[in-house]
Formats: structure tokens, C-alpha cells, sequence
């Protein structure tokens, strides 16, 4: 738990030192990053390697994987080949609407 606050300290400072653009345009790149990594984890934890995916060839996956964004179809595709579905969900971002979260998306 210590390192945890200790993080939360430090992202603190960083943020007070950010123009709130800039803080923003920082989330936006480390959404990214992460998504990025969550790929590769997913694959490597279905126990696939990149080889083994037939309908992508292996410089094919490794960009796939390593790209900041995507098209809908090409994720559906590259998960359904690694053994996972997808869901995708709209929802309200402000609280005050009175409108209920949505899947768009379930395969």
C-alpha cells in the first residue's frame, strides 16, 4: 500500500506541474501505451504465439500490436484468433443524464 501512495504522491506533483492540455494529451498516450500491452499480455496469456495466429502473418501481429488505435473489425478478428470475444459499451459520461450503460458490441 505504501508504494501505491507513494505513486499517487508523485503523479500529484507531476499533474500540479502540467498545464491541465497537457495532463490530458499525457492520459490520451498512456491510454494508448497500455492498450498496446494489454494485447501482447492477452496473446501471451492464451499461451499463443505470434506465429500462430493464421490469418495474420507474424510482422503482421507484431504491428497489430504495437499500433495506437484500430479498427473495430481488425480487433474483432485478432482476438477471435487468440480465443477471446470482445464487448463494447456505450455509457453516459456525465452522471446527471438519466441514461442507462449500453452494449454495442458482444462477440
Amino acid at each position: 500500500m505504501k508504494t501505491k501512495r507513494i505513486q499517487k504522491s508523485v503523479i500529484d506533483e507531476l499533474s500540479a506541474m502540467l498545464s491541465p492540455e497537457r495532463m490530458q494529451r499525457a492520459k490520451k498516450e498512456a491510454e494508448k501505451e497500455i492498450f498496446k500491452i494489454r494485447l501482447s499480455e492477452l496473446r501471451k496469456q492464451m499461451g499463443i504465439k505470434q506465429e500462430d495466429i493464421s490469418t495474420f502473418t507474424q510482422s503482421g501481429i507484431s504491428k497489430l500490436e504495437a499500433r495506437k488505435d484500430m479498427k473495430v473489425s481488425t480487433l474483432v478478428e485478432y482476438l477471435k484468433n487468440i480465443g477471446m470475444g470482445i464487448e463494447i459499451k456505450a455509457y453516459p459520461k456525465s452522471k446527471k443524464k438519466n441514461v442507462n450503460e449500453v452494449v454495442l458490441l458482444r462477440m
